[in-house]
């Protein structure tokens, strides 16, 4: 008797874990969730928070995860760093658990590496990731692809390591593709891992195939234009930063984003051979706006420049 009680206990513990390794949701939880998507990337952002509030009726923890994903949305999009602080409040007051707690923690690495505190965010997002691991759920083991692509490519030096960045890429590319609710999530990174390895047409392919789903979307639109200008496409991309720069500019102000325009658009004249292009550019880095957000630029994309003397 006492040897059945161990076993049923044993396997509903097995069985509780398997369970809580899933980001499953009730159908109508789930809708909710994919309705949120598709407004969060057509920028109706009201409308997104508004079936977040809609989800919390059903689904608390799960909600707050939602409302948090959305407000990263409107920073990466406005430049909003307001909304990226409020974002954070938010997940650190979720009351989630199993895999949805690993979301709300991967989230949270991102807000702190883009707020400057990048071993903190590795740190907290290696820990979220860890917890996807031994998931089935194709959608969780994406989020711990995002992880251990790096991790796989930064010791791809050791010999007889393995090496599993293939695999990740794949599914990334799979579930970038037919989910509903993350497709954003896995196919900005999987975009950059591409420009990473200097596959930049698959990173505009996937930057298309992003722009199928979200017409005309901003982010997607200026990651596009970085694709081409490293392919030498360079009129088809200052024609996307030209507008970019606009758009920003009319609807953002001075943004985060408009500057990272500006950005680009002083190399991608330069390089294309319109000097005088290049310079009218640059000149509007004078301005004490792009001197107060500086810090918010891509690292990268300011040390090419500064590497080269174009700024």
């Amino acid at each position: 008797m006492l040897l059945k009680l161990v076993l049923f206990i044993a396997f509903w513990s097995i069985s509780y874990a398997q369970e809580n390794l899933t980001l499953g949701l009730a159908s109508d939880e789930n809708l909710l969730w994919e309705k949120a998507t598709e407004s969060t990337m057509a920028l109706r952002y009201d409308e997104a928070l508004g079936y977040s509030k809609k989800l919390r009726e059903k689904n608390k923890g799960v909600s707050c995860v939602l409302e948090g994903i959305i407000r990263i949305s409107i920073f990466d999009d406005k430049g909003d760093t307001a909304s990226l602080a409020r974002a954070q409040m938010g997940l650190e007051k979720c009351e989630t658990n199993g895999l949805w707690d690993a979301l709300r923690r991967f989230q949270i690495g991102y807000i702190q590496g883009a707020m400057g505190h990048t071993v903190k965010g590795a740190m907290t997002t290696r820990s979220a990731a860890k917890s996807f691991e031994d998931s089935k759920d194709k959608e969780a083991r994406s989020f711990f692809a995002l992880y251990a692509y790096y991790i796989d490519k930064s010791f791809s030096w050791v010999p007889f390591k393995s090496d599993n960045r293939l695999e990740y890429l794949k599914l990334l590319e799979e579930t970038s593709l037919n989910s509903k609710r993350f497709w954003p999530l896995f196919l900005t990174p999987l975009v950059w891992m591409e420009y990473d390895k200097e596959d930049y047409q698959k990173g505009l392919k996937l930057c298309e195939q992003g722009l199928s789903k979200a017409k005309n979307h901003p982010v997607l639109l200026q990651m596009k234009a970085d694709m081409l200008y490293r392919l030498k496409r360079y009129k088809e991309a200052a024609e996307i930063y030209e507008i970019s720069a606009t758009d920003y500019k009319n609807r953002t102000g001075e943004s985060i984003r408009y500057w990272c325009s500006v950005l680009n658009l002083i190399r991608i004249y330069h390089d294309g051979g319109d000097k005088e292009k290049a310079s009218q550019w640059r000149k509007k880095l004078e301005s004490q706006r792009y001197k107060n957000l500086k810090k918010w630029m891509p690292s990268s994309l300011i040390d090419d420049l500064e590497d080269r003397d174009l700024i």
